[in-house]
């Protein structure tokens, strides 16, 4: 019997920051975005329902209270919200970001964080093109698509309060623990 190799993922890039107007590394940004592709490989579901919603969401706010982090949670499919949370230091800011960064993670089906990263590597920022409207859409890390292996993206858990490197890396962590697979690689 033949096995599956397992995904190739490129090195992290732990140096590049999205939030830095500081020169980045050669070759960070690129290693980031290839990241983020081979966790969009790996993290997917064979099925999702609203107790998985709940574990993630759980999992999610346990992460926050042992880390003092001020955010807010959602867990969204469609048009339901399957799951929402705010933990002390969050504010009603965040649910702004938090619809809006969902709202780029569905349009792309892709990481939101994603979204403004592929715009960077070619040169411009999204939130200059004029279809793009910074009211409705936030092209920063923290929501990341629900996929289901064979049919795709179904909804999205989104986390706002952090750097949004940082909100897009707690997602990725609690996403990894509830697929069980905590050791992904870039981790």
């Amino acid at each position: 019997m033949l096995e599956t190799p397992a995904p190739v993922t490129p090195e992290p890039a732990a140096d590049y920051d999205p939030d830095s107007a500081d020169p980045q590394p050669h070759g960070a940004l690129a290693a980031l975005i290839g990241r983020i592709l081979a966790e969009i490989e790996d993290l997917q579901f064979q099925s999702f329902s609203k107790d998985d919603a709940l574990d993630l969401g759980l999992r999610l706010v346990e992460l926050g209270r042992q880390r003092s982090h001020p955010i807010a949670i959602d867990i969204t499919k469609g048009e339901q919200v399957l799951f929402h949370a705010a933990l002390e230091g969050a504010t009603p800011d965040n649910e702004r970001w938090i619809r809006a960064k969902y709202r780029t993670a569905v349009r792309y089906e892709v990481p939101s964080l994603l979204v403004g990263l592929r715009a960077r590597a070619a040169g411009r920022r999204i939130e200059d093109d004029p279809w793009f409207d910074p009211q409705e859409f936030a092209a920063h890390g923290g929501s990341f698509p629900i996929y289901l292996r064979g049919t795709g993206m179904i909804g999205a858990v989104t986390v706002s309060g952090l750097p949004q490197k940082a909100d897009h890396e707690l997602v990725v962590e609690a996403l990894a623990e509830i697929l069980g697979r905590p050791g992904l690689p870039g981790r």
